[in-house]
């Protein structure tokens, strides 16, 4: 397993970046439209850490692993499957891959295919 997005929704965008540049010794960059205006920075490995805010005032900060998967329509069939509740339904993202969000066991979890 890898994950290939780790999306963090925060209402202090500056300030999760600036504790993670100074404790990793990485930069964050612009914020990317196509990502939710996420400040982004390198994964180890691969895959990006995003940190952008709430796109909605309803929208509570979360932490949610995308994992890596080659066909994400079976992985989302295999979720649901499994009891996960699909929350997006497979999304193209111009430039970044196709995602899905699903919740399961009280946590938001997401997939990712390039």
């Amino acid at each position: 397993m890898r994950i290939q997005y780790l999306e963090i929704v925060s209402k202090d965008v500056d300030g999760v970046c600036a504790a993670y540049e100074a404790a990793n010794g990485v930069r964050f960059g612009a914020p990317d439209p196509g990502l939710g205006h996420a400040r982004t920075a390198p994964l180890a490995g691969g895959g990006l850490v995003g940190v952008r805010g709430p796109l909605r005032t309803t929208e509570e900060p979360v932490v949610r692993p995308y994992w890596l998967v080659a066909d994400i329509e079976a992985a989302v069939a295999a979720v649901v499957q499994a009891g996960g509740f699909v929350a997006v339904e497979p999304t193209p993202i111009p430039g970044h891959g196709t995602f899905a969000i699903y919740l399961q066991g009280g946590n938001d979890h997401g997939l990712w295919q390039l």
